[in-house]
């Protein structure tokens, strides 16, 4: 039996990094004994530009017959929609809605020999086992519902409305998959207690007052797992001023978009920053650093956040399929990364390197072949 796995390479470095997780998707079939079906389709802006179109008819299908889904990025700066949004941009809302991938699951977590960015200059100002917490981010509703639109007259655009929209189903199930993930950690790294925390602004607007009574009565059919609070602009100081307090928590779709970017510069930046797009019955992972035109071409941007997004997919997928080789191959994935990043010699720049993105994405693919061999 093969996995059927969708890859979006897309736009910019998408292309670049999702050959190197092509490269540990073969060494995990090599060492693993399980079967790959890999399904590429182009998408975004670049296939706009040469085709009118944001991605093939027929994709869409593809990606819901689809095991999993892995995309690259999207995002070119001269592909334009007429209605000004960026091409791609509707490949992204169109799987997140059309497959109903509502919890966005983004992890924090720095490992050996990467520094973090909070301050140039500083190198690790916490043990590396202090940052390791998960954002579960609501993603099918908030501020980017279609509730928005222009008043325009005269050609002149004099007013633009954006509603957020907060369900009772939105911040249960979204809150509920907070507290299963809980559930299967280790808990927050100063205390290993399990706890989720609800980022909300529920002192100022009605969506989150919803959000947090929601979360509330989800909590409590979780009595072991503690229930900790914060508002959004708090929240923001305290992972930064204390992250090893935090083991998993729970926003709204635009504040987690805000929150779980600045997380990254926790973990070493965006080149460390993987997420899952995740689902009752769909699942896309992705790298979160976006398609980074002005490096796209050069082989030297990090393919450690769709290594990692890789990882997380076969984690999934092996839980879900009741696959043990799956989750042993996500593990090995993680200790690939841990083991090339402790080295220090296919790095990038970003975290203190020169290596090639290519280069980086050989050693991983070779550890995990090493790796794989000591089982």
């Amino acid at each position: 039996m093969a996995y059927k796995l969708v890859l979006l390479p897309g736009d910019g470095t998408g292309p670049e990094v999702m050959r190197e997780a092509v490269k540990v998707l073969d060494a995990v079939e090599a060492a693993f004994g399980v079967r790959f079906d890999k399904v590429p389709f182009p998408i975004g802006g670049q296939y706009y530009l040469e085709t009118g179109a944001e991605w093939p008819d027929g994709t869409f299908e593809s990606c819901k017959a689809a095991d999993a889904i892995l995309l690259g990025a999207v995002g070119h700066p001269d592909a334009v929609l007429p209605n000004g949004e960026l091409a791609g941009i509707g490949v992204l809302f169109g799987l997140r809605f059309g497959l109903d991938l509502y919890a966005n699951v983004r992890p924090t977590k720095l490992y050996v020999n990467v520094p973090h960015k909070v301050h140039d200059g500083f190198k690790q100002v916490w043990d590396v086992g202090k940052v390791d917490f998960v954002i579960v981010r609501e993603n099918t509703e908030g501020l980017y519902t279609p509730t928005r639109g222009f008043l325009t007259r005269g050609g002149i655009d004099e007013l633009a409305v954006d509603s957020r929209v907060i369900t009772r189903k939105g911040a249960q199930r979204v809150a509920r998959f907070a507290f299963e993930l809980a559930k299967t950690r280790e808990g927050a790294p100063v205390d290993g207690k399990r706890r989720v925390t609800c980022v909300d602004k529920s002192n100022v607007t009605a969506g989150c007052k919803l959000f947090r009574k929601v979360y509330d009565e989800v909590a409590t059919g979780y009595p072991d797992i503690a229930r900790d609070y914060a508002y959004i602009d708090a929240f923001c100081q305290w992972i930064v001023r204390a992250p090893e307090f935090y083991d998993v928590a729970v926003t709204s779709n635009m504040f987690g978009d805000i929150a779980t970017d600045l997380a990254a510069v926790l973990q070493g930046g965006m080149g460390m920053a993987a997420g899952g797009n995740i689902g009752d019955a769909h699942a896309m992972f992705e790298p979160i650093h976006g398609s980074a035109p002005k490096h796209a071409g050069k082989d030297v941007v990090n393919p450690i956040a769709i290594v990692l997004a890789t990882q997380m997919m076969l984690d999934w997928l092996g839980r879900r399929k009741g696959d043990k080789s799956l989750r042993e191959a996500a593990v090995a994935i993680e200790s690939a990364v841990e083991s090339v990043l402790k080295e220090g010699k296919h790095v990038t720049y970003d975290v203190g390197g020169s290596a090639k993105c290519s280069e980086a994405g050989t050693a991983i693919a070779k550890a995990v072949t090493t790796i794989a061999k000591k089982r």
